[in-house]
């Protein structure tokens, strides 16, 4: 993909990347930038627009990733990746970025042998955007669970890799 970088990030895209982040932290999760350097040493796959205008992280079914989706994911599953994240700003919106990155993730996949996508998606709050662009992708939901103290409920998805 063009104007598409992977870590190790400079500072300033850094900085970006985590401000987009947490502008978009009701869907994602807010992030310190302890956590969101720790988040990005610990994924195995992130790439991020140049600009810092998007950004994908993920795991794969090897990683040791403290997290309930990852989990919930991982007891259903042998041969994945997890897609924890991924954010467009609202400038960058309609340019194919995030179409991009899954494609790129999705051949990964395909080329280590790995079966499925996975990710989540808010259903409460609902996140009707995301949803339709997963479906778009090929996405189905497998099923939901409440998030203890965080207040939402999240819908799994997956996409077989072929």
């Amino acid at each position: 993909m063009r104007d598409c970088v992977a870590p190790p990030f400079d500072a300033n895209l850094t900085a970006a990347l985590l401000a987009l982040n947490n502008a978009h932290a009701e869907e994602l999760s807010y992030k310190t930038p302890e956590d969101f350097a720790a988040l990005i040493e610990a994924a195995s796959h992130v790439r991020a627009e140049a600009g810092g205008l998007a950004l994908i992280v993920a795991f794969d079914d090897s990683c040791t990733y403290d997290n309930p989706n990852f989990h919930w994911l991982k007891q259903r599953f042998q041969s994945f990746y997890y897609i924890d994240r991924v954010v467009v700003s609202d400038a960058a919106r309609g340019r194919g970025l995030a179409r991009a990155f899954y494609d790129e993730l999705a051949a990964r996949t395909r080329d280590e042998g790995r079966e499925r996508l996975v990710c989540e998606i808010n259903s409460e709050p609902p996140n009707p955007q995301s949803d339709a662009f997963h479906e778009k992708l090929g996405f189905r939901p497998i099923g939901s669970q409440a998030l203890e103290g965080k207040g939402k409920t999240v819908r799994y998805w997956t996409r077989d890799i072929s």
